[in-house]
């Protein structure tokens, strides 16, 4: 072979190989605008957990960095130094007050402008049925009207439990679909069930 079909072969190797790093960002592009821009909203609880004893990530964190992954969405993490330190048994107990009580924990900061997003997701885990009191305390201060909203949930056997039905009560003028739980034991190799559930939502 001579030089010159050499260069031509080369430049047709350059341009297909090039056209499929085109066609493969337009794929990601493409599954990364398919709901819009999106954001997860969440509470996840570290230290000690059910069934996964202590742990420094807490179980919905790493579901939501998986949806951020797999979409491109940004995130909201809901903070509250209230559970910090307790064993596990102290804090369903107080959980459990909070949630027959009705009570509203305070968060860290400022609710988040969330004009800019088509879809949110909602994650935490199940407290007593719902999910952590301290995640109404946000849903009293944002505005969900008009937006697509994705409920989920990490659990050791509750599922969704009352979490899908109370965010449809506070969002009334949101559409809530594509609800999904996994178990917390699960969530630190169950990246593909994760991205299953993503794909599935239309």
């Amino acid at each position: 072979m001579n030089i010159k079909s050499i260069l031509i072969a080369l430049c047709a190797l350059l341009t297909a190989t090039g056209c499929n790093g085109q066609n493969k960002q337009k794929v990601e592009q493409s599954k990364n605008t398919t709901m819009g821009k999106s954001i997860v909203i969440f509470f996840s609880h570290a230290g000690d957990n059910y069934a996964v004893g202590n742990i420094e990530v807490g179980n919905t964190k790493i579901v939501a960095d998986y949806i951020s992954e797999i979409t491109g969405a940004d995130q909201f993490e809901i903070v509250t130094h209230k559970y910090d330190g307790m064993a596990y048994t102290p804090l369903i107990n107080l959980a459990q007050e909070e949630t027959r009580n009705g009570e509203l924990p305070p968060y860290e900061g400022e609710a988040p402008d969330l004009s800019q997003y088509d879809t949110v997701f909602i994650g935490g885990p199940v407290w007593w049925g719902t999910y952590p009191q301290v995640m109404f305390t946000l849903f009293r201060d944002i505005n969900l009207d008009g937006k697509t909203v994705i409920p989920f949930t990490t659990h050791e056997g509750s599922g969704l439990a009352g979490c899908a039905r109370d965010v449809k009560k506070a969002f009334p003028g949101a559409t809530v679909k594509g609800e999904f739980a996994i178990y917390g034991h699960e969530v630190r190799t169950g990246r593909a069930k994760v991205e299953k559930w993503i794909n599935g939502l239309k």
